[in-house]
């Protein structure tokens, strides 16, 4: 068995393969490709990071949308508070028509420029609304449909 360090090797790798190539498809369905953004900002601060979150980033992805790449989109937050682990304050699902779309910034930097032609006020604000994040986490769902609620 002097070949069987080669052999594992040889099933480490196709077997990473293979989930590296099915991953996308955890999450892609008929529908499109579903990813919920949950958001944490720091206390006190939700309408300002509100704020430029509508002036700066809701406009990309109604372009988006515009184009084709997002089937739909919509935004929740919580009436009340839980407890400050498993608190979140602004949740942002989009449906992209697939996996490749919720992946690529091709047309981001297109509409970024043609949306903000003050490219460094746009970029102050963006980090401003970056630093009022205390935490973000994108989440990839899957829809059931053998589910007849």
């Amino acid at each position: 068995m002097k070949n069987k360090p080669q052999l594992l090797l040889f099933f480490l790798l196709v077997g990473f393969y293979l989930i590296a190539s099915t991953e996308p498809c955890l999450s892609q369905d008929k529908e499109g490709y579903t990813v919920d953004y949950y958001y944490k900002i720091k206390w006190g601060y939700f309408d300002e990071f509100l704020q430029l979150y509508k002036k700066n980033h809701y406009p990309i992805l109604t372009e988006l949308k515009d184009r084709g790449e997002i089937i739909n989109f919509s935004a929740v937050y919580p009436l009340y508070h839980t407890g400050e682990s498993s608190r979140w304050d602004f949740r942002f699902t989009i449906v992209f028509k697939d996996f490749e779309a919720a992946h690529s910034d091709e047309f981001s930097k297109e509409i970024i420029k043609k949306l903000y032609p003050d490219q460094e006020k746009f970029k102050t604000e963006e980090q401003r609304r970056f630093e009022l994040i205390v935490e973000h986490m994108d989440v990839p769902l899957k829809l059931e449909t053998f589910l007849d609620w």
